[in-house]
């Protein structure tokens, strides 16, 4: 039986492939730029090692046993492995790239941004699959960040999280949205009149998350009236036409939908922050240069989408 507990280091591996391809002590420690007794006494290591002679003599010639033609093999493979944790990583080719993104994101980016990121992504990176979780109050994004569970998160934190490496998106103007025949649509409407008003509020998708709306209210020690709670923000703009209901949202998702359904987008009665979009990711996949060219793709369509 091997001595499973006895120290094996690549040096006896690499010693025991040019053995087998040198068939020769002498040549080997030519090969390996190492003194005859040196070779000798590696062999000796590996022979108790895996309790087995390895190899005989015959004229002069090292003849392998069938346990050497095994371990060989395996040797082989190990060292390959080994050597190719100390090579240069593969240079990142997207166009033939087989991979998976794994991407969390609120279901409001999804209708303009991530349509964008699916039309480049199929056009520069075709064998490239894009996996999209939804973020709700119940999903820990932090852990799976760190787990491997995602690669990249989007949101739009009034205080993202510190521990996480992080750069701006996109930033963009907060709105009102309101059905077309609404009171509201004609003549706009005022704070005083805000706050009175029976708003859709959509659930927060994180649980340390608040979003930018309730978070300037309650600066000001103020709050909303939430009719209506949603948990997803598509909903919004379908229970909107016909109602007294009003939703705030960013600029670019409530215009997406005026185009089609009958809606009134207004200024906001209320100087709210723009609302800004982030990416989040960990550390462990910070230096990947995958990733860094997907973080580099959402980047772009981030700014594509500011220029409209």
């Amino acid at each position: 039986m091997p001595r499973a507990a006895a120290p094996l280091d690549t040096h006896l591996l690499r010693v025991l492939c040019t053995l087998m391809a040198e068939r020769s002590v002498s040549r080997t420690a030519i090969k390996l730029n190492q003194s005859q007794p040196a070779v000798s006494n590696a062999l000796k290591r590996l022979r108790e090692i895996f309790d087995d002679p390895l190899f005989s003599v015959d004229k002069g010639r090292l003849i392998p046993s069938e346990r050497a033609f095994d371990l060989h093999e395996r040797a082989r493979s190990a060292l390959a492995e080994i050597d190719g944790m100390f090579s240069a990583p593969k240079q990142f080719n997207p166009a033939r790239a087989q991979l998976t993104f794994r991407v969390g994101s609120p279901d409001f980016l999804s209708v303009v941004f991530l349509a964008r990121v699916v039309e480049r992504l199929r056009r520069e990176a075709p064998h490239v699959h894009l996996s999209v979780h939804a973020l709700g109050p119940d999903f820990d994004y932090q852990r799976a960040l760190a787990d491997g569970e995602l690669d990249v998160v989007i949101g739009n934190w009034p205080e993202p999280p510190g521990n996480l490496h992080l750069a701006m998106l996109m930033e963009d103007e907060i709105v009102c949205v309101v059905g077309r025949n609404h009171p509201f649509a004609r003549k706009g409407l005022t704070a005083e009149e805000y706050l009175r008003a029976a708003h859709i509020v959509p659930m927060p998708y994180s649980v340390a998350h608040r979003g930018v709306v309730e978070t300037h209210l309650a600066s000001m020690k103020l709050s909303r009236n939430a009719a209506v709670v949603l948990p997803y923000f598509g909903m919004a703009m379908h229970l909107l036409p016909g109602t007294d209901l009003v939703f705030t949202t960013s600029r670019h998702f409530a215009e997406h939908f005026a185009a089609y359904l009958p809606l009134a987008v207004l200024p906001a009665p209320f100087d709210f922050p723009r609302m800004r979009f982030y990416l989040l990711w960990h550390e462990r996949t910070h230096h990947v240069e995958s990733h860094r060219w997907m973080r580099e793709l959402l980047g772009a369509v981030g700014r594509q989408q500011l220029a409209g």
